[in-house]
Protein backbone atom coordinates (compact mmCIF):
# COMPACT_ATOMS: atom_id res chain seq x y z
CA UNK A 1 0.00 0.00 0.00
CA UNK A 2 0.80 3.42 -0.69
CA UNK A 3 1.48 6.00 2.82
CA UNK A 4 3.54 9.12 2.95
CA UNK A 5 6.45 8.63 5.84
CA UNK A 6 8.65 11.66 6.71
CA UNK A 7 12.29 10.32 8.56
CA UNK A 8 13.77 13.14 9.82
CA UNK A 9 12.46 16.82 10.46
CA UNK A 10 12.59 19.04 8.39
CA UNK A 11 10.94 21.27 5.31
CA UNK A 12 7.11 19.37 3.39
CA UNK A 13 10.03 17.97 1.23
CA UNK A 14 10.95 15.62 3.82
CA UNK A 15 7.69 13.71 3.27
CA UNK A 16 8.02 10.82 0.57
CA UNK A 17 5.07 8.52 -0.67
CA UNK A 18 6.11 4.75 -0.68
CA UNK A 19 5.12 1.58 -0.57
CA UNK A 20 4.73 -0.57 2.36
CA UNK A 21 3.57 -3.83 3.43
CA UNK A 22 -0.53 -3.56 4.25
CA UNK A 23 -1.25 -3.70 7.90
CA UNK A 24 -3.14 -6.66 9.87
CA UNK A 25 -5.63 -5.84 12.43
CA UNK A 26 -4.87 -7.11 15.81
CA UNK A 27 -7.59 -8.69 18.04
CA UNK A 28 -8.94 -5.28 19.22
CA UNK A 29 -8.23 -3.25 16.19
CA UNK A 30 -10.24 -2.65 12.46
CA UNK A 31 -8.71 -2.50 9.66
CA UNK A 32 -9.72 0.88 7.88
CA UNK A 33 -9.84 1.32 4.08
CA UNK A 34 -9.37 5.40 4.17
CA UNK A 35 -10.93 7.43 1.68
CA UNK A 36 -9.69 10.74 3.09
CA UNK A 37 -7.66 12.30 6.05
CA UNK A 38 -6.80 15.81 6.78
CA UNK A 39 -3.44 17.67 7.80
CA UNK A 40 -3.86 19.94 10.49
CA UNK A 41 -1.30 21.82 13.00
CA UNK A 42 -0.54 18.67 15.08
CA UNK A 43 1.08 17.08 11.74
CA UNK A 44 3.54 19.91 10.38
CA UNK A 45 4.35 20.34 13.96
CA UNK A 46 5.74 16.89 14.70
CA UNK A 47 6.84 16.73 11.30
CA UNK A 48 9.28 19.81 11.36
CA UNK A 49 9.99 18.91 15.08
CA UNK A 50 8.79 22.36 15.70
CA UNK A 51 9.04 23.43 19.05
CA UNK A 52 11.95 21.62 19.61
CA UNK A 53 10.96 20.26 22.91
CA UNK A 54 7.96 17.97 21.26
CA UNK A 55 10.87 16.14 19.69
CA UNK A 56 11.22 14.46 22.80
CA UNK A 57 8.16 13.25 22.14
CA UNK A 58 8.14 12.27 18.90
CA UNK A 59 11.55 11.21 18.82
CA UNK A 60 14.65 12.20 18.46
CA UNK A 61 16.99 10.50 16.86
CA UNK A 62 14.11 8.59 15.24
CA UNK A 63 10.69 9.11 14.08
CA UNK A 64 8.28 7.55 16.85
CA UNK A 65 5.60 8.58 14.24
CA UNK A 66 6.58 8.40 10.89
CA UNK A 67 3.15 8.03 9.34
CA UNK A 68 1.15 11.23 10.20
CA UNK A 69 -2.12 11.94 9.52
CA UNK A 70 -4.95 11.52 12.51
CA UNK A 71 -7.93 11.98 11.28
CA UNK A 72 -9.77 9.47 9.19
CA UNK A 73 -12.70 8.62 7.16
CA UNK A 74 -13.33 5.51 5.50
CA UNK A 75 -14.47 1.77 4.84
CA UNK A 76 -13.98 -0.78 7.55
CA UNK A 77 -12.11 -3.57 5.50
CA UNK A 78 -11.63 -6.45 8.05
CA UNK A 79 -11.66 -6.83 12.19
CA UNK A 80 -9.99 -8.40 14.80
CA UNK A 81 -11.64 -11.21 16.34
CA UNK A 82 -12.44 -9.38 19.63
CA UNK A 83 -14.13 -6.57 17.67
CA UNK A 84 -17.85 -5.97 18.49
CA UNK A 85 -18.70 -2.24 17.77
CA UNK A 86 -17.77 -2.82 13.99
CA UNK A 87 -17.70 -4.88 11.03
CA UNK A 88 -16.50 -5.22 7.54
CA UNK A 89 -18.49 -2.53 4.82
CA UNK A 90 -19.20 -0.13 7.83
CA UNK A 91 -18.24 3.22 6.61
CA UNK A 92 -16.27 4.91 9.85
CA UNK A 93 -14.54 7.91 10.99
CA UNK A 94 -13.31 9.76 13.95
CA UNK A 95 -9.46 10.33 15.34
CA UNK A 96 -6.87 7.82 15.49
CA UNK A 97 -6.37 8.70 19.06
CA UNK A 98 -6.73 6.36 21.85
CA UNK A 99 -6.69 7.36 25.77
CA UNK A 100 -5.73 10.62 25.14
CA UNK A 101 -2.88 9.80 22.97
CA UNK A 102 -2.10 10.39 19.12
CA UNK A 103 -1.44 7.25 17.25
CA UNK A 104 -1.68 9.35 13.62
CA UNK A 105 -0.76 6.62 10.75
CA UNK A 106 -3.96 8.00 8.12
CA UNK A 107 -1.77 9.45 5.45
CA UNK A 108 -1.76 5.67 3.87
CA UNK A 109 -4.45 3.58 1.86
CA UNK A 110 -5.10 1.54 5.01
CA UNK A 111 -4.38 2.41 8.97
CA UNK A 112 -5.58 -0.15 11.51
CA UNK A 113 -7.60 1.66 14.27
CA UNK A 114 -8.08 0.14 18.15
CA UNK A 115 -11.65 0.01 18.73
CA UNK A 116 -11.05 2.25 21.37
CA UNK A 117 -10.14 5.08 19.29
CA UNK A 118 -12.67 7.85 18.88
CA UNK A 119 -14.38 6.60 16.27
CA UNK A 120 -17.88 6.01 15.15
CA UNK A 121 -19.87 4.78 11.73
CA UNK A 122 -20.51 7.71 9.48
CA UNK A 123 -23.90 8.40 8.36
CA UNK A 124 -24.84 8.20 5.01
CA UNK A 125 -25.81 11.98 4.49
CA UNK A 126 -21.99 13.33 5.51
CA UNK A 127 -19.77 12.58 2.83
CA UNK A 128 -16.12 11.38 3.88
CA UNK A 129 -14.36 14.10 3.45
CA UNK A 130 -16.63 16.40 5.63
CA UNK A 131 -16.62 13.31 8.11
CA UNK A 132 -12.71 13.58 8.52
CA UNK A 133 -12.95 17.62 8.53
CA UNK A 134 -15.22 17.42 11.55
CA UNK A 135 -13.40 15.98 14.51
CA UNK A 136 -10.26 17.42 15.43
CA UNK A 137 -10.92 21.39 15.35
CA UNK A 138 -14.57 20.47 16.57
CA UNK A 139 -13.34 18.45 19.54
CA UNK A 140 -10.87 21.60 20.27
CA UNK A 141 -13.32 24.16 20.01
CA UNK A 142 -16.16 22.37 21.98
CA UNK A 143 -13.57 22.03 25.13
CA UNK A 144 -12.85 25.51 25.00
CA UNK A 145 -17.18 26.64 24.24
CA UNK A 146 -17.56 24.10 27.42
CA UNK A 147 -14.89 25.49 30.17
CA UNK A 148 -16.02 29.17 28.95
CA UNK A 149 -20.26 27.53 30.07
CA UNK A 150 -21.48 30.62 27.55
CA UNK A 151 -25.31 31.65 28.07
CA UNK A 152 -27.31 33.14 25.76
CA UNK A 153 -26.30 36.91 25.49
CA UNK A 154 -22.86 36.37 26.09
CA UNK A 155 -20.39 38.53 23.83
CA UNK A 156 -17.42 36.37 22.39
CA UNK A 157 -14.30 37.57 20.44
CA UNK A 158 -12.59 34.78 18.64
CA UNK A 159 -8.92 35.17 17.11
CA UNK A 160 -8.08 33.27 13.78
CA UNK A 161 -12.10 32.79 13.70
CA UNK A 162 -10.93 31.23 10.22
CA UNK A 163 -9.29 28.02 11.08
CA UNK A 164 -10.83 24.74 12.28
CA UNK A 165 -10.94 25.44 15.71
CA UNK A 166 -12.05 29.12 14.75
CA UNK A 167 -15.14 28.02 12.58
CA UNK A 168 -16.22 25.35 14.91
CA UNK A 169 -16.34 27.80 17.84
CA UNK A 170 -18.21 30.23 15.94
CA UNK A 171 -21.12 27.72 15.34
CA UNK A 172 -20.86 26.33 18.38
CA UNK A 173 -20.46 29.66 20.40
CA UNK A 174 -23.82 30.75 18.05
CA UNK A 175 -26.02 27.45 18.87
CA UNK A 176 -25.52 28.37 22.78
CA UNK A 177 -26.89 32.00 21.83
CA UNK A 178 -23.56 33.99 21.83
CA UNK A 179 -23.08 37.11 19.50
CA UNK A 180 -19.67 36.11 18.40
CA UNK A 181 -16.86 38.80 16.90
CA UNK A 182 -14.89 36.96 14.14
CA UNK A 183 -11.08 38.01 14.02
CA UNK A 184 -9.55 37.42 10.43
CA UNK A 185 -8.13 38.76 7.28
CA UNK A 186 -9.46 40.63 4.75
CA UNK A 187 -10.96 37.80 2.32
CA UNK A 188 -12.39 35.79 5.12
CA UNK A 189 -14.82 38.38 6.24
CA UNK A 190 -17.97 37.69 4.33
CA UNK A 191 -16.96 33.46 5.39
CA UNK A 192 -17.02 34.34 8.65
CA UNK A 193 -20.39 36.75 8.25
CA UNK A 194 -22.23 33.67 6.66
CA UNK A 195 -20.74 31.18 9.61
CA UNK A 196 -23.31 33.64 11.84
CA UNK A 197 -20.42 36.27 13.30
CA UNK A 198 -22.45 39.25 14.46
CA UNK A 199 -19.21 41.25 13.94
CA UNK A 200 -15.67 41.10 11.97
CA UNK A 201 -12.42 42.69 12.47
CA UNK A 202 -9.97 42.62 9.85
CA UNK A 203 -6.58 42.32 11.52
CA UNK A 204 -4.89 44.04 8.66
CA UNK A 205 -6.78 46.93 9.43
CA UNK A 206 -7.53 47.02 12.91
CA UNK A 207 -6.02 45.45 16.10
CA UNK A 208 -8.24 44.05 17.53
CA UNK A 209 -6.29 44.55 21.08
CA UNK A 210 -7.63 48.27 20.80
CA UNK A 211 -10.80 47.63 20.69
CA UNK A 212 -13.65 49.82 23.19
CA UNK A 213 -16.22 46.55 23.36
CA UNK A 214 -15.83 43.85 26.33
CA UNK A 215 -16.44 40.55 25.79
CA UNK A 216 -17.27 38.09 28.20
CA UNK A 217 -14.81 35.59 26.57
CA UNK A 218 -11.96 35.45 24.36
CA UNK A 219 -11.13 32.56 22.16
CA UNK A 220 -7.45 32.88 20.57
CA UNK A 221 -7.79 29.90 18.35
CA UNK A 222 -3.96 31.04 17.10
CA UNK A 223 -2.04 31.69 19.98
CA UNK A 224 -0.92 35.27 18.89
CA UNK A 225 -2.14 37.14 21.80
CA UNK A 226 -2.23 37.10 25.48
CA UNK A 227 -3.98 37.61 28.68
CA UNK A 228 -2.29 40.88 29.38
CA UNK A 229 -2.80 42.08 25.82
CA UNK A 230 -6.03 40.94 26.09
CA UNK A 231 -7.10 41.67 29.70
CA UNK A 232 -8.86 44.87 29.53
CA UNK A 233 -11.27 43.44 26.69
CA UNK A 234 -13.00 41.34 29.53
CA UNK A 235 -16.03 42.31 31.26
CA UNK A 236 -15.28 41.92 35.34
CA UNK A 237 -16.01 38.23 35.15
CA UNK A 238 -14.43 37.41 31.74
CA UNK A 239 -12.50 34.83 30.23
CA UNK A 240 -9.46 34.43 28.22
CA UNK A 241 -8.19 30.98 26.38
CA UNK A 242 -5.77 30.56 24.00
CA UNK A 243 -5.20 26.99 22.48
CA UNK A 244 -1.83 27.70 21.12
CA UNK A 245 1.81 28.54 21.49
CA UNK A 246 1.71 31.53 21.72
CA UNK A 247 3.08 33.94 25.07
CA UNK A 248 2.64 29.75 26.17
CA UNK A 249 4.06 30.02 29.82
CA UNK A 250 3.04 33.74 30.23
CA UNK A 251 -0.60 31.85 29.57
CA UNK A 252 -0.22 29.65 31.95
CA UNK A 253 1.37 31.14 34.58
CA UNK A 254 -1.69 33.66 34.56
CA UNK A 255 -3.93 30.15 34.79
CA UNK A 256 -2.79 29.53 37.49
CA UNK A 257 -2.74 32.75 39.30
CA UNK A 258 -6.25 33.08 38.07
CA UNK A 259 -7.90 29.78 38.58
CA UNK A 260 -9.89 30.31 41.58
CA UNK A 261 -10.85 33.89 40.62
CA UNK A 262 -14.48 35.26 40.02
CA UNK A 263 -13.03 37.97 37.85
CA UNK A 264 -10.75 38.40 34.89
CA UNK A 265 -9.42 34.66 34.36
CA UNK A 266 -7.25 32.57 32.29
CA UNK A 267 -8.84 28.75 31.40
CA UNK A 268 -7.54 25.84 30.20
CA UNK A 269 -9.34 23.28 28.25
CA UNK A 270 -8.61 19.32 28.71
CA UNK A 271 -10.39 16.46 28.80
CA UNK A 272 -10.13 13.14 26.64
CA UNK A 273 -12.91 12.82 23.46
CA UNK A 274 -14.99 10.29 23.11
CA UNK A 275 -16.89 8.69 20.31
CA UNK A 276 -20.45 10.04 22.42
CA UNK A 277 -18.64 13.17 21.00
CA UNK A 278 -18.79 12.48 17.47
CA UNK A 279 -22.49 11.95 18.02
CA UNK A 280 -23.15 14.81 19.31
CA UNK A 281 -21.68 16.82 16.14
CA UNK A 282 -23.92 14.49 14.26
CA UNK A 283 -27.08 15.64 16.15
CA UNK A 284 -25.99 19.41 15.59
CA UNK A 285 -25.61 18.62 11.68
CA UNK A 286 -28.95 16.77 11.14
CA UNK A 287 -30.99 19.91 12.82
CA UNK A 288 -28.91 22.30 10.44
CA UNK A 289 -27.18 23.97 13.42
CA UNK A 290 -23.59 23.11 12.83
CA UNK A 291 -21.18 21.92 9.61
CA UNK A 292 -17.67 21.05 8.92
CA UNK A 293 -15.50 23.87 7.05
CA UNK A 294 -13.31 22.45 4.15
CA UNK A 295 -10.76 24.37 2.17
CA UNK A 296 -9.49 22.57 0.21
CA UNK A 297 -8.51 18.83 -0.93
CA UNK A 298 -4.91 17.11 -2.01
CA UNK A 299 -4.30 14.23 -3.28
CA UNK A 300 -2.15 11.97 -1.47
CA UNK A 301 0.44 12.22 -3.34
CA UNK A 302 0.41 16.30 -3.26
CA UNK A 303 0.78 15.75 0.64
CA UNK A 304 4.11 17.93 1.00
CA UNK A 305 1.84 20.70 -0.88
CA UNK A 306 -0.93 20.74 1.64
CA UNK A 307 1.73 20.59 4.53
CA UNK A 308 3.24 23.66 3.45
CA UNK A 309 -0.45 25.53 2.60
CA UNK A 310 -1.08 24.67 5.90
CA UNK A 311 1.75 25.69 7.61
CA UNK A 312 1.30 29.12 6.06
CA UNK A 313 -2.27 29.22 8.72
CA UNK A 314 -4.17 31.04 6.17
CA UNK A 315 -6.97 28.09 5.89
CA UNK A 316 -10.44 28.27 6.06
CA UNK A 317 -11.17 25.33 8.43
CA UNK A 318 -10.00 22.23 6.95
CA UNK A 319 -7.40 20.87 4.37
CA UNK A 320 -8.48 17.40 2.76
CA UNK A 321 -6.16 14.72 1.74
CA UNK A 322 -7.92 12.31 -0.63
CA UNK A 323 -7.00 9.10 -0.66
CA UNK A 324 -9.67 7.21 -2.51
CA UNK A 325 -12.84 8.28 -4.57
CA UNK A 326 -15.60 7.86 -2.30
Amino acid sequence: MKAALYKRYGPPEVLRLVNIVKPVPKDNEVLVRMVASTVSAPDWRARKGDPLASRLFFGVFSRRFPILGYELAGDVEAVGRKVTRFKPGDAVFGMNIVDGKFVFRCHAEYVCVAETAIITRKPDTLGYAEAASLPSGSFTAYTCVQAAKLKPGHKVLINGASGSIGTAALQLANYYGAEVTAVCNTDKVEFLRSLGAVQVIDYSKQDFTQSDNRYDFILDAVGFSSFVKCRHLLTDTGAYLSTGLGSLWQNIYYGIKTRNSTGKRVLSFGGKPTPQDLEFFLQLIAQGKFKPVVDRCYLLEQIADAHRYVELGHKNGNVIISIRDE
